[in-house]
């Protein structure tokens, strides 16, 4: 029988799919780079979300993993290129999370733009700022999407229908945009110069160096906000706290950092970004369905041999 460790917090479906399908499954959350890698060769499969790191000194160690699964679709916590080195196939489960991540980023707009944490600070204190506190209307405004995949395709749809002027830059949207006349395809630099908002739903540069650093912040719009619900700094981190400290830029929400958790930050006690701890994904539907998702291609593997949604 298939062993699989599920080593972080996972909806319990999973673990019912998989024992209803003869595979056996241990829980073990928390647990330590040194106390996974004494245990991991007593599984055959191994499932994730984001907590767990897949390095490649644990993947280097390996000799009995087959499978690595990660419910949800980012696999920056894996070494890929080590798992393949291996024979060790990593999945993902693309689209599970996309509406509950798109929700996340269109709530952080409207937080920004409304003041919203501002706001409920100063009222919990007793304070009553409303003429301090008047804010803008989204409708109207230009959002410009960095990457068309799953989330920001649904980020688009979701911007269309609340009336702002969609602009997407995306390569692979260059290929389908004549199905999608609602939307404009832009280059990078339109999309710095012109938008009133900047939402990120793409990949990391392949040598891991931020996409926007201060040059770029500099070109764009006083009342520009940036939203990053993707990938932790693809704007680089520093620059962009220089750029809210001196009101180049109205502000940001950031739900993703270059290191997490975020411990210390230059971020902290600035009144014109809103911080998130990696919660885009994180509702009961979205895990529910992940897990269910993860859980079933598990199956398929063990019990079937078939791949789905290897990115290895």
């Amino acid at each position: 029988m298939p062993r699989v460790l599920i080593s972080d917090s996972l909806d319990n479906i999973a673990s019912e799919i998989l024992i209803n399908n003869n595979i056996s499954v241990d829980t073990k959350t928390n647990l330590s780079p040194e106390e996974l890698k004494k245990i991991i060769d007593n599984y055959d499969g191994l499932i994730i979300r984001s907590a767990t790191k897949v390095r490649k000194d644990l993947i280097d160690s390996i000799s009995n993993l087959k499978i690595i699964g990660r419910a949800g679709a980012g696999v920056d916590n894996v070494d890929v290129e080590a798992a393949k080195n291996k024979n060790i196939i990593v999945m993902n489960t693309p689209g599970g999370n996309t509406n509950s991540t798109a929700e996340h980023t269109i709530s952080l707009i409207f937080a920004l733009q409304r003041k919203i944490t501002v706001a409920n600070e100063t009222t919990h204190k007793g304070l009553w700022e409303k003429k301090k506190l008047k804010g803008n209307e989204i409708k109207g405004k230009k959002i410009g999407i960095v990457g068309f995949g799953n989330v920001g395709k649904r980020v688009a749809e979701i911007s269309n229908l609340l009336g702002m002027h969609v602009s997407i830059f995306s390569s692979y949207f260059e290929t389908i945009k004549d199905s999608y006349p609602d939307y404009n395809a832009c280059s990078i630099d339109e999309i710095i110069k012109d938008s009133d908002i900047i939402s990120f739903h793409c990949k990391p540069n392949k040598d891991g160096n931020p996409i926007m650093n201060k040059n770029h912040l500099s070109l764009m719009k006083k009342n520009c906000i940036i939203i990053n619900t993707a990938r932790g700094n693809l704007v680089d981190e520093d620059d962009l706290k220089n750029a809210l400290e001196k009101k180049e830029i109205k502000g940001a929400a950031l739900d993703v950092f270059k290191n997490e958790p975020l411990e210390e930050s230059g971020f902290y006690n600035l009144d014109n970004i809103i911080l998130t701890p990696h919660i885009a994904a994180s509702t009961d539907e979205a895990q529910i369905v992940v897990a269910e998702m993860v859980a079933n291609q598990f199956v398929e593997f063990f019990n079937n041999n078939k791949i789905i949604n290897s990115v290895t």
